[in-house]
């Protein structure tokens, strides 16, 4: 009896772990969702509790990236152009650090960086 009990409650976890509704239950909501629409929709977004269908990006940007585009209520982001690192260095896109800096204030060019007390980086 004790047997048959375990085996129907392993099997029923299982079950609600492989449908989508459990993985979902399970998973962590990503920062930005991209519907099967292509909209990208940010924690902040009135659709994003609504959407259910969709792929999981960390940051709005990378899902833009992917071919994803802001819903039509919704402003484009600004983009940056130079990010100054915590450490004060000014990087621009054709730096090797600037996709890998990721707490940094944006400017919109090298110079205005600069200005700010940043520096350029070592080559």
């Amino acid at each position: 009896m004790k047997h048959r009990f375990l085996s129907a409650l392993i099997a029923s976890s299982v079950m609600f772990l492989a449908s989508p509704s459990g993985v979902m239950a399970q998973a962590a909501d990503p920062a930005v969702k991209k519907s099967d629409t292509g909209i990208c929709h940010e924690k902040s977004s009135a659709s994003y509790g609504a959407t259910k269908k969709f792929e999981s990006f960390a940051s709005l940007d990378a899902c833009l990236k992917s071919g994803g585009r802001v819903p039509a209520n919704a402003t484009a982001p600004e983009v940056v152009a130079v990010k100054k690192s915590e450490s004060g260095i000014c990087h621009d896109k054709s730096s090797a650090s600037f996709e890998k800096t990721q707490k940094f204030t944006a400017f919109k060019t090298v110079d205005e960086c600069v200005k700010s007390g940043g520096t350029l980086p070592k080559k």
